[in-house]
């Protein structure tokens, strides 16, 4: 080779390292060791029993897998910041991210106003929000390339329980009680449609607030509609201060709610409160006890690492996070926010360890499924009433 022809030959192979190096710096959340990814979380508030487990379920599978080298020779930084399920706690938690840490991507945010307080500021950097814990439709609706949604919204499955009680049992006077937010109304627009679709108008209907505790009087007012069908667009606290005001009272009309109201407190909720509680949900809760060998690789790395069995939500953000794993594996080397969003709207007829429905995405579908299971408190446990998941 002559010495011209080498100086050339080696000057390309000093810009072609010098473009990789650049795309490295230029890629937001991504060098050549690592991935941030973050996550706005309640690790001190109202709704800490669902943030907790959820971000210590995306952390165990994160940290599993730089134990097994990474993903295409990066490890996974994952950032997580407390806001109290508190909106303007949620949006200095997500500038510290965006702006601080610098994240590619958000998983497992919490909450609906939280989630709709930040997802502009995401968008605007095109940082992807997926996997909220939240069902709301505003999740992955409208469709957004950056917005995806894992399981069924509240509002599908509000009306999925509906649909099943009312034709199983005949239910004839349907009410609802909701927090009067974005998360509870929409909810509430569940139980109107369904009841639309039904031929059945609503009976009464009452609102709280998130931290109101004391709901004796929006009890007597629903007894005196002589509601039999009462639809809860509720959380943890809340679902088991309202059955245990109607308790109080000797009232045993039927409650449904939905995946936000699905919990192991619920269940074991003091005095047997929640006995005979309905709750629609994407997934059903796998017990501890279930002897298929990936539950229980799961169940005993979640408490070796945090002392304490997993719960609903951090098996939901499990999954999550083994399809956010499969998802940059398929994006290859050249990874950023784009190749990301395009490897996993490739995602297609996913099938979870614990049993949930087949997950699909793609570029015009962006909430992986509306299917449902409906489950109901026996003996201070969930037990599933039906086998397979329901529609509306």
């Amino acid at each position: 080779m002559k010495p011209a022809a080498r100086l050339v030959t080696a000057a390309a192979i000093v810009v072609a390292g010098l473009s990789g190096a650049a795309f490295a710096a230029d890629v937001r959340g991504v060098t050549d060791k690592e991935i941030v990814i973050g996550t706005v979380s309640d690790l001190s508030g109202i709704a800490a029993q669902l943030g907790v487990s959820n971000s210590n379920a995306f952390r165990l599978a994160f940290e599993q897998q730089n134990a097994k080298g990474g993903i295409n020779g990066r490890k996974i930084r994952y950032v997580v910041e407390d806001m109290q399920y508190q909106v303007p706690r949620a949006v200095q938690a997500a500038n510290k991210l965006l702006n601080l840490d610098n994240v590619m991507l958000m998983v497992g945010n919490v909450g609906t106003p939280m989630n709709e307080a930040i997802m502009p500021m995401e968008f605007a950097k095109g940082v992807p929000n997926l996997f909220p814990l939240t069902s709301a439709r505003s999740m992955y609706e409208p469709l957004n390339h950056l917005k995806f949604a894992l399981n069924s919204s509240y509002y599908d499955q509000i009306r999925t329980g509906l649909k099943y009680l009312i034709e199983t049992q005949g239910k004839k006077t349907v009410c609802v009680m909701y927090q009067d937010t974005d998360f509870g109304r929409d909810i509430l627009a569940g139980v109107r449609d369904q009841l639309k679709a039904q031929n059945m108008s609503l009976g009464a209907a009452t609102a709280h607030k998130p931290t109101d505790t004391d709901f004796s009087t929006d009890i007597a007012k629903l007894r005196d509609a002589k509601c039999d069908l009462i639809a809860l667009a509720t959380i943890i606290r809340d679902t088991n201060q309202i059955l245990a005001a109607a308790r109080q009272i000797g009232w045993t009309t039927t409650f449904v709610g939905a995946a936000s109201s699905f919990d192991t407190p619920v269940a074991e909720a003091p005095g047997g409160v929640s006995e005979g509680f309905y709750a629609a949900t994407p997934f059903l809760f796998v017990a501890l006890s279930d002897q298929r060998p990936e539950v229980q690789e799961f169940t005993a790395a979640y408490k070796a690492r945090y002392g304490r069995d997993p719960n609903v939500s951090a098996q939901s953000a499990y999954t999550g996070a083994e399809i956010v794993i499969a998802a940059l594996q398929r994006a290859g080397k050249d990874l950023s926010g784009e190749s990301f969003v395009a490897a996993l709207e490739t995602i297609n007829d996913w099938h979870d360890r614990f049993g949930s429905p087949p997950l699909s995405f793609s570029a015009s579908k962006h909430q992986a499924s509306n299917s449902s299971f409906l489950a109901v408190v026996k003996d201070g446990k969930w037990v599933p009433v039906t086998t397979g998941a329901l529609t509306y």
